[in-house]
């Protein structure tokens, strides 16, 4: 049977023990039927996975021992998505994807096009919502690491949240002067390991964001001809800079520490 693999959200770096909550309880006893004694893989979404047993069950949690280290592997680059809050149900897909992909950070944000909003009173329930597809998403494809999902911004917050150190690349269809390939390609970015995406809602940005974000020191960009779903935009432009850079590169690339 293969050893099941479980989230712990609580950093388990130094530990030896640690205690794992109710759907962690039902899934083990009641779903996979686990016993005192049974082996499964923890992680902890900060880069610690370990080999572990269970020790014993409460009516509330269960009481995992810690084992051997299992190697993770090295993160290559950062990768920000600032994804702009699609028609309901699609930012579902697009976190599941982007987590398994390797982003690093979730934003969801308002843009003057979008057509979903979400009442700020919904608001924590969907971040709470997309946040635990997220570290599905993880254990699934067997990542140490979880994205971590952002509050709602608005656009302009949203743009102020970025690093100078990133490479910030918003994606615009209007674009006609550089592409992702342009800039992938530019010796002035060949060292980079930091980037922050932008990507639009259905109907795109308006001229006035994407000059907004221009003033705050992105650089607007595009696909080339090709026009992507927003679904399919977001998988396409995060493989494209891991193939590039990242966990699909090459094995001789400097990794980050």
């Amino acid at each position: 049977m293969t050893i099941p693999r479980i989230y712990s959200p609580d950093a388990l770096e130094n530990k030896t023990t640690c205690e794992l909550g109710p759907d962690n309880l039902k899934y083990l006893k009641q779903v996979m039927r686990l016993k005192h004694g049974d082996k499964i893989n923890i992680f902890d979404g900060f880069g610690c996975e370990f080999e572990a047993v269970i020790k014993s069950y409460s009516t509330k949690t269960v009481y995992i021992e810690l084992g051997k280290i299992i190697p993770t592997a090295d993160k290559k680059i950062r990768i920000i998505l600032a994804q702009a809050i699609p028609k309901a149900g699609k930012l579902d897909t697009i976190v599941k994807s982007a987590a398994e992909l390797g982003v690093d950070v979730i934003i969801p944000f308002d843009a003057a096009r979008s057509v979903g909003r979400i009442a700020d009173e919904k608001s924590s329930l969907k971040v709470a919502r997309w946040q635990k597809i997220a570290g599905e998403a993880a254990r699934c494809c067997h990542s140490s690491h979880i994205a971590k999902v952002s509050k709602v911004s608005s656009f302009a917050d949203m743009l102020t949240s970025a690093s100078d150190d990133a490479l910030r690349l918003i994606f615009w269809e209007e674009e006609s002067q550089k592409t992702i390939k342009d800039i992938l390609t530019d010796k002035a970015f060949a060292t980079t390991k930091d980037f922050f995406v932008v990507i639009g809602p259905e109907g795109g940005f308006s001229k006035d964001e994407v000059t907004m974000a221009k003033e705050a020191g992105f650089i607007s960009v595009s696909l080339g001809r090709q026009i992507l779903k927003i679904e399919t935009a977001a998988a396409a432009i995060i493989s494209i800079l891991q193939y590039e850079k990242g966990i699909f590169g090459h094995r001789s690339q400097e990794v980050i520490k």
